[in-house]
């Protein structure tokens, strides 16, 4: 029977064929010295038994006596044949890099490396991950160029890098196509139906953000996309630069699909929003409980000094 032999190392995962046993007598073959001393042999390559029995410094009628009862057991295969002066000389290799014998009890399932951890971040995009494991949706990100209704220019699209980074942790398949647009050419495309999306930045900068923002629990300001936030029940505003909106809803124009938008009331927000939802994932989506509306706010904070936002904390609660 053949199984697969996997070992972690060092963080890293290998696997390797093994041939499992279940006669224990199938086994003895391998125990005598001679039989293995040619599995060493045929391991590192294809060999003849002349040529083994040259390099062993054995009867090469003893060669090929082993060599037939390894055969026997799966432990050998052939490798290929030629005919010389009339007969048939036979090439022979190892069958498998390793051999065991096992007892029908003990297996322990294998959890996959995406699944380890992040369980809140999973919950959270469950929607977004497929039946093979990989990506389901589209990472939309506004244009760097002068376009909307505001002629505004995108300065965020490149945190959609560390969030997918993220991403690629709990999924376990890359995606077949490419997941990352213009939110001009997703308008354009009319991809807001059909499609799972997570659009990153303000409805000031990202069209399909705007797209979404009357239909958010916390939402924009929509008469001044840059004022704020406004959360629908309390009328609480939050209007810091560094103020970050993670919201979750059903896509209002597709009910088969599910809209997360990440964005920031400036783009030091909208870096928050992105270190919340990726760097500190479990902290802040513990609080969801599978709502299709959802939505909170964070603050990014300096924490270090050094000019960069490190550290965040949830302020709608």
């Amino acid at each position: 029977m053949e199984k697969k032999l996997v070992s972690e190392q060092e963080d890293q995962a290998s696997v390797k064929k093994i041939v499992v046993f279940k006669d224990v007598s199938r086994m003895r073959i391998l125990s005598n010295p001679v039989a293995w001393k040619i599995m060493e042999l045929l391991s590192k390559g294809p060999m003849y038994p002349a040529q083994v029995s040259k390099e062993l410094k054995i009867y090469e009628q003893s060669a090929y006596y082993y060599i037939r009862k390894l055969v026997a057991i799966g432990a050998v295969e052939e490798a290929g044949k030629n005919f010389v002066r009339g007969g048939t000389a036979r090439l022979y290799r190892a069958a498998s890099p390793s051999f065991g014998i096992e007892m029908d009890w003990g297996e322990t399932k294998l959890v996959p490396r995406s699944e380890a951890g992040h369980a809140h971040a999973r919950k959270f995009f469950q929607d977004y991950v497929g039946d093979d494991g990989s990506f389901k949706g589209l990472l939309v990100v506004g244009a760097p160029d002068p376009h909307g209704p505001y002629k505004s220019s995108a300065r965020d699209g490149h945190y959609a890098v560390h969030l997918a980074f993220f991403l690629g942790s709990i999924t376990n398949a890359a995606p077949s196509e490419f997941v990352v647009k213009l939110d001009a050419d997703a308008k354009a495309e009319k991809v807001l139906t059909g499609n799972n999306l997570i659009p990153i930045g303000g409805p000031g900068t990202n069209i399909i953000t705007a797209e979404f923002n009357k239909y958010l629990p916390i939402r924009f300001d929509e008469k001044n996309f840059w004022s704020g936030l406004v959360e629908e029940k309390s009328g609480k505003r939050y209007g810091l630069d560094n103020h970050g909106l993670i919201a979750k809803i059903k896509n209002p124009y597709d009910s088969n699909s599910s809209v997360i938008v990440v964005a920031g009331v400036r783009s030091a927000g909208t870096k928050s929003a992105v270190i919340a939802l990726t760097n500190y994932s479990e902290e802040v989506l513990k609080i969801y409980n599978g709502e299709e509306e959802w939505a909170l706010v964070v603050q990014g904070f300096d924490m270090n000094s050094d000019g960069k936002i490190d550290h965040v904390d949830v302020v709608s609660l």
